[in-house]
């Protein structure tokens, strides 16, 4: 029984050893395999290899192939055999590359993205690489291929054909090489945008000192720089023919490469920002104090998710499925947070359009109040009475605003009524000795006001008092208007004026014996201009008294 086992197990040995991998061009998955297998050290045939090319002669051919798997293993790409297609009658739906014009062949593209000019086409029952592959391999390899350090073996065999366990010396003497001079470059680089910068400085801030949006910039170069240096280290790499280690350098490459694309980003993100809060000082740059870190932190969060996105198609995720799962993505969290979103845009149209600052006076709506913060969700406005509005921004972005933080100026208009047996003289003074108390107050503008004789009202003759307070703050119009009414008060108590209130007049002049009240007014030209003189006078001692009293009250 055991013999028959053991002469058993032998025949399935020596069945298994004598089986032999053949060309199969029936798949773009088996042609690719027959390429690729025919030419490892192990397994060596070229001339199988070669037969993925039609129309050319044998050894032609098999330069071909060979030139092919260097330019493969030059870019660092690594074939996926589990996602090439094994379908005989494949056809290609995606966007031609060179074109950009969708096609439906039987064609297939092995790397799309890095090498669109080489792909399979299906020869009558057989795949192969086509005729504008095979014509665009010269090209491309002297491109990728821009140095020849292979010269130096042929040049001096017997030093640069030394190998150390299996690795040619001069590869790695080379690599080290080109280090230094990525090294050099960086200093260099830095060296010279230093020089800029500062030649900058001086034209825009007149400073030779990092200070101003100058100093943010610093921080943009620095990942520009190592972009730089990775870009040229893509290009030189290939011509080491370092075969299947380029595609764990690109790799790490392209993973560097994103990560300083998204500093890069991120930190020329905080020079605009900071480039813009230069160019718009203002007194209150409160508002743009609370926003900028906000949109910044938004924006980082969509570039840091731009990075991810790109991160995952470098480890093999096709961009079709990334995109889709980022659009899904993107609309269920838009219809799960309508709200957020909707007040997360109404915050970038207050950042843009600055309707307000800290501190204004508004009113959006029924809500009239001050603006004390604004947030990534709602603004907050304080009212008269101390109690607090919470907006959304979404709805601030849509309301009328009336920004009376915005006015120059505060108007204030009144109407003084005074009796109607009140003498035209009388009338005349009283409304020139209050155009004088306005140019004399601190707290008017004396260039735009206006005090007329407006009308005659229902028991009372009508005075339009308008004027502009320059001080825009609520409290001190309030003390500020306390002023006037009260120089105005005593004008009229030393001109003899009486303010009217609502009346009716009942004549009893033609009743036997009974006479009408008789107010005894002077109207003597001199005494009016003497009344006006000592109130004017008295309205400018007290405005001295009470800005004395006021600094005092501040130094201690």
């Amino acid at each position: 029984m055991k013999k028959y086992l053991i002469l058993l197990l032998l025949t399935t040995f020596f069945g298994f050893a004598q089986q032999q991998v053949q060309p199969n061009l029936e798949t773009p998955n088996s042609a690719l395999y027959t390429h690729m297998y025919f030419l490892q050290p192990d397994s060596y045939q070229p001339e199988k290899a070669a037969l993925l090319i039609q129309n050319k002669g044998k050894s032609e051919a098999i330069d071909l192939v060979i030139r092919i798997k260097k330019i493969y293993d030059g870019k660092g790409i690594l074939l996926n055999f589990s996602k090439i297609p094994t379908d005989p009658n494949y056809t290609d739906t995606i966007k031609d590359p060179l074109s950009g014009f969708v096609k439906i062949e039987k064609k297939y593209y092995p790397a799309p993205k890095e090498l669109p000019q080489i792909y399979l086409i299906k020869y009558g029952n057989k795949w192969g690489y086509s005729g504008e592959s095979v014509e665009a391999i010269d090209e491309l390899y002297h491109q990728i291929f821009k140095y020849d350090f292979t010269y130096l073996e042929r040049r001096f065999p017997q030093i640069f054909s030394k190998t150390f366990k299996g690795v040619v010396l001069w590869k790695p003497i080379v690599l080290l090489f080109i280090i230094g001079i990525c090294i050099i470059i960086y200093y260099l680089l830095r060296f010279l945008l230093n020089l800029l910068f500062r030649a900058i400085n001086r034209l825009i801030i007149k400073s030779n000192t990092d200070v101003g949006p100058i100093s943010e910039i610093r921080k943009v170069t620095r990942p520009l720089i190592f972009i730089i240096i990775i870009e040229y280290l893509k290009r030189i790499l290939p011509s080491l023919q370092l075969l299947r280690l380029n595609t764990g350098l690109f790799l790490m490459l392209n993973i560097a490469e994103t990560v300083f694309w998204v500093f890069f980003a991120i930190n020329l993100l905080r020079f605009v920002i900071a480039y813009y809060n230069y160019l718009n000082i203002k007194p209150d740059t409160r508002l743009q104090e609370q926003l900028s870190p906000i949109i910044i932190k938004v924006l980082n969060s969509f570039i840091i998710f731009i990075g991810f996105l790109h991160l995952l198609t470098l480890f093999g995720v096709e961009p079709t499925t990334v995109l889709a799962g980022a659009s899904i993505g993107g609309i269920a969290v838009a219809f799960a947070a309508q709200d957020s979103v909707k007040n997360l845009i109404g915050t970038f149209v207050i950042f843009l359009d600055k309707p307000f600052h800290i501190g204004d006076w508004v009113e959006m709506g029924s809500v009239v109040g001050t603006v004390e913060k604004v947030g990534l969700r709602s603004t907050i406005v304080r009212a008269a009475d101390t109690s607090v509005f919470q907006i959304p921004n979404s709805k601030v972005a849509e309301v009328e605003i009336n920004n009376k933080g915005l006015r120059i100026f505060r108007r204030y208009q009144t109407e003084l009524g005074i009796r109607y047996d009140t003498p035209p003289e009388l009338v005349q003074g009283f409304v020139h000795g209050i155009r004088e108390i306005v140019k004399a107050h601190p707290d008017t503008r004396d260039e735009s006001y206006n005090v007329e004789f407006t009308g005659f009202g229902d028991s009372a003759l009508l005075i339009l008092v308008n004027v502009y307070f320059k001080d825009l703050d609520w409290g001190v119009e309030q003390s500020s208007k306390h002023r006037l009414h009260m120089a105005i008060v005593k004008l009229a108590k030393a001109l003899g004026v009486e303010f009217a209130f609502p009346s009716s007049t009942v004549i009893i002049e033609q009743f036997p014996e009974k006479k009408g009240a008789d107010l005894k007014y002077n109207t003597n030209q001199k005494v009016i201009e003497t009344a006006i003189e000592d109130s004017l006078h008295e309205f400018k001692n007290s405005i001295k008294l009470e800005d004395g009293s006021m600094k005092s009250d501040t130094q201690g």
